[in-house]
């Protein structure tokens, strides 16, 4: 559905809305907002995490969350090469793409790497659910900034998020186990 609806008349009244193009301290909103969801930043973020969790003895967590979230990112990269859906061209790119436009990759990847992050590392914590709430909303905000950088559809960042939050639900029930293991300090640092 989210396929027909690219380009549609309700898809371009929302790109139009959220089109940062007019106002350098919105497209210097939406440029920072993006950063957090480039494949550097996240790349870096995780290979930090799993370092940290190698350090601490839970390098089976990281080896997890590296899997759950490396592998989302690559079906993501797949859709777009097989559905090859066209960006927007309705106003400049504010920012340079060269892939196509749906699903949106900050959108999915944003939501896998922090969510992913948040139920893991916070389980069985007072800052779960803040956790969650907090990376859900930071992957509303870096899908968002895209359409305000003109380089994707409302659509293409729905379909982002979507993809993102449903291979969340699929894995963190197949590594829930290890999450709850690695929540507990090793027996030798008690």
């Amino acid at each position: 559905m989210l396929l027909l609806g690219g380009g549609s008349p309700l898809d371009r009244n929302i790109y139009e809305a959220l089109y940062a193009g007019g106002s350098p301290a919105m497209v210097a909103v939406a440029r920072f907002l993006t950063f957090f969801g480039e494949p550097a930043v996240l790349i870096t973020a995780g290979a930090l995490v799993l370092l940290w969790l190698w350090r601490i003895g839970r390098a089976r967590l990281g080896l997890a969350l590296a899997a759950v979230a490396l592998t989302g990112r690559a079906l993501s990269e797949l859709q777009k090469y097989w559905l090859a859906h066209p960006r927007p061209t309705l106003e400049t790119h504010l920012v340079l793409v060269k892939t196509s436009s749906f699903p949106s990759g900050h959108a999915a990847s944003s939501m896998i790497f922090y969510l992913t992050m948040a139920f893991a590392l916070t389980a069985r914590t007072r800052w779960h659910r803040v956790a969650i709430v907090s990376a859900i909303l930071l992957s509303l905000l870096i899908g968002a900034s895209r359409v305000m950088l003109g380089v994707h559809w409302p659509s293409d960042v729905i379909g982002g998020w979507a993809f993102g939050l449903l291979w969340v639900l699929l894995t963190i029930r197949l590594s829930e186990r290890l999450f709850r293991a690695n929540s507990e300090p090793p027996r030798n640092q008690l």
